[in-house]
């Protein structure tokens, strides 16, 4: 009698079913609340998950103007951006980011959380996030999570 070796289960990309969450950002804290939509945009939270293959969900964050960062951040924590040019270096602190793109304050958290590669780039346009309550993605349906 010969014993069978268990084969491993690894998720094939027109087999996943994908959902839509919605998440509200208010009050929450900026990293914590990153690094669990990161999870979820990889995939993380399913039991089939497979590292080279995208099994995420969709999330659509709301409410990011009210977003909240620890201790002082808000002054200290800067942002750069290079416009390719020399001298292009221009900077700006979490508070300034946050009263002209808030959405971005939560996107650059996230995008730090997952791969830097193709894979990663297709997780990151899984990811929606909006300043106040209102989002154009009714019709998906998408499921209310409490982070």
């Amino acid at each position: 009698m010969q014993v069978q070796p268990f084969k491993t289960y690894q998720a094939r990309p027109g087999e996943v079913e994908q959902r839509w969450y919605l998440v509200d950002a208010e009050g929450k804290t900026l990293g914590r609340l990153a690094s669990r939509i990161a999870a979820i945009l990889r995939g993380k939270h399913k039991p089939h998950y497979t590292p080279h293959v995208d099994v995420g969900d969709f999330v659509v964050v709301i409410n990011a103007d009210k977003i909240r960062l620890t201790g002082r951040k808000w002054t200290r924590k800067i942002y750069w951006r290079h416009s390719g040019y020399f001298g292009g270096v221009k900077t700006e602190t979490a508070r300034d980011l946050l009263q002209r793109r808030p959405e971005r304050l939560l996107e650059l958290a996230v995008k730090g959380m997952l791969p830097n590669n193709s894979l990663g780039r297709r997780q990151f346009r899984k990811l929606k996030v909006y300043a106040g309550p209102v989002h154009p993605h009714q019709a998906q349906r998408p499921e209310k999570i409490e982070l």
